[in-house]
Formats: C-alpha cells, sequence, structure tokens
C-alpha cells in the first residue's frame, strides 16, 4: 500500500478528477489515505479514517516513503477552531479543529496549540458541538469554514474519540435505536428522512428538546416528535426518522 498525508488546511476531494467536478469530501490537515490510484495531475484516494472514496490534486499532499514511522491507530487533534502548524522553515499556517497531529514530526512540521485524544464522554460532545455553531453549510465540507450536516456529525464524533461513517445514511447504520426520544441523551444522535423514506439529515440532541445541526448553517431549533421546527421559520423542516445512540 501507498500511503500520503493531507499536508494542508483543507483540501477538496472530488467524484471525478477534474477541478470542475463536484466536491464530495475534504481532507483537513493530517488526514492519513491510501492512494488507489495515480494520474498526471490527479491521485485517488481511499481515507484510512472512513474509508471514502475520491479524487484529489497531486500537489496537495505528503506520500509517506517510510510507512513504518506512520501513526494510524493513536490519533491526537487539535482542539481549537483555527491553529498554527510551523514548518521546517518557520513558515506558519492555520489548521481547523480536528486535524491530526500525530504525525507532524514525519512532515518536518510542528505543533503547540491545545491538542485533544482519546474517547470523551457525552458533556464534551455537546461542547465540541457548540464549537461549531453558525458554521456556513457546505456540501462536502467538514471545517467551521464550512461543513454538512454528517460531516459535522462525523467530526464532532471524531474529535471525541469515536468514528462515524462520512454520510448520513451510513451513519444511521451505527448505534442503538431508540423507541421514544424522551429515552434520548444529550450527544445522541437524530436521523430525519424524506418522502421516499431515505435518510437525508442527521443532527445531535441537546437537553430540553433541542438539537444541533447543519441546515443553512450550524444552528439550534427544537425538536419534537414529527422532527426539527425551525423558528425562524415558524414551521418543522425536516421529519424524524429515528434517533440512534452511539455511546
Amino acid at each position: 500500500m501507498i500511503y500520503g498525508i493531507c499536508n494542508l488546511s483543507i483540501i477538496p476531494v472530488r467524484i471525478l478528477n477534474c477541478d470542475k467536478s463536484e466536491m464530495i469530501n475534504q481532507l483537513i490537515y493530517g488526514d492519513v489515505f491510501e492512494i488507489l490510484e495515480e494520474k498526471e495531475k490527479w491521485i485517488k484516494i481511499k481515507s484510512m479514517y472512513d474509508d471514502y472514496n475520491g479524487w484529489i490534486d497531486n500537489k496537495q499532499y505528503f506520500k509517506v516513503e517510510d510507512t513504518n514511522k506512520l501513526i494510524l491507530n493513536k490519533p491526537i487533534y487539535s482542539l481549537d477552531l483555527v491553529e498554527f502548524i510551523e514548518n521546517n522553515e518557520k513558515e506558519l499556517f492555520t489548521i481547523p479543529i480536528g486535524s491530526d497531529i500525530s504525525n507532524t514530526s514525519l512532515m518536518n512540521h510542528s505543533f503547540d496549540g491545545k491538542k485533544i485524544s482519546g474517547k470523551k464522554d457525552r458533556h464534551s460532545i455537546v461542547n465540541i458541538a457548540h464549537s461549531f455553531l453558525n458554521s456556513p453549510y457546505l456540501w462536502g465540507g467538514k471545517t467551521p469554514f464550512g461543513i454538512d450536516c454528517s460531516g459535522f456529525t462525523q467530526m464532532v464524533y471524531k474529535i471525541n474519540g469515536y468514528s462515524l461513517f462520512r454520510d448520513a445514511k451510513d451513519q444511521a447504520t451505527q448505534g442503538e435505536t431508540l423507541s421514544f426520544i424522551e429515552e434520548s441523551e444529550p450527544g445522541d444522535l437524530a436521523f430525519f428522512n424524506n418522502e421516499n423514506d431515505e435518510i437525508i439529515h442527521v443532527g445531535i440532541i441537546l437537553k430540553n428538546n433541542h438539537i444541533i445541526h447543519a441546515s443553512g448553517k450550524v444552528r439550534i431549533d427544537r425538536i419534537d416528535h414529527s422532527g426539527i421546527y425551525n423558528n425562524d421559520l415558524n414551521k418543522h423542516t425536516h421529519s424524524l426518522r429515528y434517533i440512534k445512540k452511539i455511546i
């Protein structure tokens, strides 16, 4: 296997090997991936975190020459919304929250900011979720500068030491299904479906019948048996399918 590491703040992962192709995901600093295919200007990759495939620009990664030095199973994540990495030329560049800094030395980089590792509790999940509040919605996004609904839940759980799939429909297969909303606790995941019974949205349950989710922006709304009630629009916007307990 040939591995690479995202050595920039944020890079797009596209469905096709073309700059005009749809962005379906993002890699953020420190993300490790397997290189599946190489073309003149593009490489097809598979994320080691969630097995998500796509194409990235071949100028936007660090190729791992010595895989024995690669750390895969003990990630350490940056904790502030924005932090700094320093390269061997003493140049600084920003990285977003949730960047994996466990392989910085492999890239001749250094990090001296707040960090987090290991499995955390529900309180931490809720706190990290709140740190993304008002982040704009972006299809395929995974950072405070643009994030989609499943990218939001995945990143919050990732920073707290738990693995979720990339897409809402796949996250819905994880965890224990609850029978009633009254059984839920802050940190549980709520899933929402369309008229065809397809899972199209996900958010994180908060206390007092509220939910935090990415819809237009990361926002807090009320949730009831019908779904999400948006106070700005004075109507239900998402139909509740079920709630899952992950931890």
